[in-house]
């Protein structure tokens, strides 16, 4: 399901280009535009929902499904053993600004804690 507008679904649809480093049935990987580390993607469900605020029971296996992706994403790009950030900004006080839910996954340098 899609929600008409989303800059996410476009592209998960393919109507917007992105580059693309995973894909399967239930999310997509692609790179960050704007990336805040030397490795910055992001994680999209294929599924819309504004945010994990907006989650429910059945979407407990597409969290799953994606927390294990970014995972092995991690794994297979040689940076899990030096380590890697995930975050899911919610709404707009957690600095959510586009309204699909999403993962980053940030590696390639240190991070430091709080983050902000």
């Amino acid at each position: 399901m899609s929600e008409q507008g989303c800059i996410f679904c476009k592209i998960a649809a393919g109507e917007i280009p992105a580059e693309r480093v995973y894909e399967d049935d239930v999310c997509i990987a692609f790179n960050d535009i704007t990336p805040q580390a030397p490795t910055h993607l992001l994680l999209i469900p294929r599924e819309h929902f504004d945010s994990l605020d907006k989650a429910e029971a059945g979407h407990k296996a597409t969290l799953g499904h994606m927390m294990l992706t970014a995972a092995n994403i991690a794994r297979d790009k040689g940076f899990a053993d030096d380590g890697y950030r995930i975050v899911i900004n919610t709404n707009s006080d957690g600095g959510q600004t586009v309204f699909h839910l999403h993962v980053h996954l940030l590696a390639g340098r240190p991070f430091v804690f709080p983050p902000g």
